[in-house]
């Protein structure tokens, strides 16, 4: 049996616990999700072709979260090729209504810059998320810019997705690597809620570095932390990897 003294001090250890990875979470709202802000380009990065999922997974729940409907979602051809199509059940389970989604196929990265920049343009639109594989050419400082102004005349949530592409300079107002992470099982072992782990390599006119382990909660729309698996504590890390850490991406200005 546990000595009374052993169990008090566990428990107080497993409060600060507790507290920490709240005080986690509300500095991830504060400085770091709700930077994914209406009227500005971001950028979401994965390592490889095979986190695709999570990416995408991530962006639209920040489009759910920032209640940025009807999605204009373009893809070039050779992201349908190597990726697939966009898994629709998918994204209907994480609450997505199918009205409120456009998807688009264009021919290249040229053309999926310029019609992420008609779309950036349009107010009608609430998000307009441009899905890139590999070096994406034409993607430059300017490029980004030219995204960034129409955003921000129209009040469009711009997000560019880059799936096994490295960071260059731009003028996004974030930018994020995102991982999958371990999903908690529900009852009867059914799979659980998609999970991620997230670094903010950039955060124009504020500090980066931080990482989160998150959940999408689909009744609230909204993220939460994420537990390890086992644990019965929510545990946010922050600076500090909590499990394996997000993939990293080179950083760039």
């Amino acid at each position: 049996m546990e000595e009374p003294f052993a169990l008090i001090d566990r428990l107080r250890r497993a409060a600060a616990l507790a507290s920490e990875a709240a005080r986690g979470v509300e500095g991830m709202a504060e400085d770091g999700l709700s930077s994914l802000a209406r009227a500005q380009l971001h950028e979401i990065h994965t390592l490889s072709q095979e986190d695709a999922a999570s990416g995408a997974g991530f962006a639209m729940g920040c489009v759910l979260a920032a209640a940025a409907r009807p999605l204009l979602w373009l893809r070039t051809e050779s992201a349908e090729r190597e990726g697939g199509r966009l898994h629709g059940p998918g994204l209907v389970a994480m609450g997505l209504d199918p009205a409120d989604l456009v998807v688009v196929v264009v021919a290249d990265d040229a053309a999926l810059l310029r019609a992420a920049a008609d779309g950036a343009r349009c107010p009608g639109l609430g998000t307009v998320i441009a899905e890139g594989w590999g070096a994406m050419r034409g993607y430059d400082l300017t490029a980004s810019r030219r995204l960034m102004l129409s955003a921000e005349a129209s009040g469009v949530l711009m997000i560019l997705l880059r799936v096994g592409g490295q960071a260059v300079p731009s003028a996004a107002a974030t930018r994020w690597a995102v991982a999958p992470a371990p999903s908690r099982a529900l009852a009867a072992d059914a799979p659980g809620a998609p999970a991620y782990d997230l670094e903010l390599l950039r955060r124009r006119g504020g500090p980066a570095g931080a990482r989160w382990r998150v959940e999408w909660n689909r009744d609230t729309q909204s993220f939460d932390p994420a537990p390890l698996s086992g644990a019965r504590l929510p545990l946010v890390a922050d600076r500090a990897a909590a499990g394996p850490p997000p993939a990293s991406v080179r950083r760039a200005r």
